[in-house]
């Protein structure tokens, strides 16, 4: 009898999700996916995790994870033969996750979506201003020498920020292409083409990870 697969609940488009999936993919492991719609979400999604926001990853042993970060160290840091987790555990990489997890979350909320949050439309300009303050002028300065966050080669933060800083981009392509941030801009380009993320982002129930190697 073959043992079961991890069984991750996900949304496509989240962020959280995404850099789980990115993570479970890099690692080599095998998994399900149930793609989940927020406004209906199933009632063995909820039996798991209350809380009821993705990801959430249900592990053969029946342990269950319900943070992307602790999803992302499950799959990373066990068999970390490339240092794909011990890359980010330095002070500049914690810290640029701290910053992309707590204010420029928080900025790129209110700067997507305004509306929301009961935001004027007129402060869209001041969270867009705070989200590069707070993220994209700091990644910039420590991408201008590394290709990566990892240095030669990509490390957990580079899986964990990067979703964020496309949805960031993604709201105004022209703004963002035409800004001074040209280490920025070719991290994301070469994520945003890299065959890990065209898997992560394929809408098959099972996940295997040769499908990107």
């Amino acid at each position: 009898m073959t043992d079961p697969l991890p069984l991750l609940y996900s949304y496509r488009r989240c962020p959280y999700a995404m850099r789980a999936r990115m993570a479970l993919l890099q690692a080599g492991h095998a998994f399900e996916v149930v793609d989940v719609d927020l406004r209906n979400k199933p009632a063995a999604l909820l039996a798991l995790s209350p809380k009821g926001t993705v990801p959430v990853l249900r592990l053969p042993d029946g342990r269950v994870l319900e943070e992307s970060w602790d999803i992302m160290r499950w799959a990373l840091a066990a068999e970390d033969h490339d240092g794909v987790w011990s890359r980010a555990q330095s002070a500049v990489n914690l810290d640029l996750l701290a910053r992309n997890d707590g204010a420029f979350k928080h900025h790129l909320d209110r700067y997507k979506y305004p509306e929301r949050f009961g935001e004027p439309d007129g402060l869209r300009d001041h969270h867009r201003a705070q989200a590069v303050a707070v993220l994209l002028l700091p990644l910039q300065a420590r991408l201008q020498h590394e290709p990566y966050l990892g240095g030669a080669a990509p490390c957990a933060t580079d899986l964990a920020i990067f979703p964020f800083v496309r949805q960031f981009a993604a709201v105004a392509p022209a703004w963002f292409a035409g800004q001074p941030w040209p280490a920025v801009q070719s991290w994301l380009a070469a994520w945003l083409g890299s065959r890990l993320f065209g898997v992560c982002m394929d809408k098959g129930a099972v996940a295997r990870p040769a499908q990107f190697r």
